[in-house]
């Protein structure tokens, strides 16, 4: 079982977003028993998701209206097999903030052989919200492989590190 986290900056748009998002795909894979979760960068503790991200997540039978926001931690970044951040800012943050943690730590664009910001879409207009998650969709989708690759690969690592 890996431990996946999900990282934007104020965790209310693109990594709830995500965190179902991966989930879903993860479960239709058959690893229903992997943990998907999310922080920000930035984030306030207990934050609902936005209002346009629950709502066209529900138009896709993604419920996130139970999200609440947290900020990233020494913690989440021990616990998390993978962390998948939605601009390359916050890797390199988290990689400056966490080293121990930072082979961990990839851009989700990168998972889809891509490098670059998904945009956030905060203060927009739902079709701002819309573009977001037709984009990070399709990253998950097409980089789910390599997702599941690397946490499998760095849980593995962590289990044998913990029996020795």
């Amino acid at each position: 079982m890996a431990v996946i986290l999900i990282v934007c900056t104020a965790n209310i748009c693109r990594s709830p977003v995500v965190r179902a998002l991966l989930e879903d795909r993860l479960a239709a894979y058959g690893l229903e028993d992997w943990t998907v979760k999310s922080a920000g960068t930035w984030a306030y503790e207990g934050q609902k998701a936005a209002d346009f991200s629950v709502l066209i997540m529900a138009e896709q039978g993604l419920d996130i209206n139970n999200h609440q926001s947290q900020p990233i931690n020494k913690e989440l970044m021990a616990e998390a097999d993978l962390i998948l951040t939605l601009e390359i800012g916050h890797s390199e943050a988290l990689a400056a903030e966490f080293p121990d943690d930072a082979f961990k730590v990839h851009p989700l664009t990168e998972m889809a052989g891509e490098i670059y910001s998904v945009e956030d879409p905060f203060g927009g207009t739902r079709e701002d919200y819309e573009r977001m998650v037709v984009e990070v969709t399709r990253l998950v989708e097409d980089g789910l492989a390599k997702i599941v690759e690397l946490a499998t690969h760095n849980a593995e690592n962590r289990t044998k590190a913990v029996n020795i």
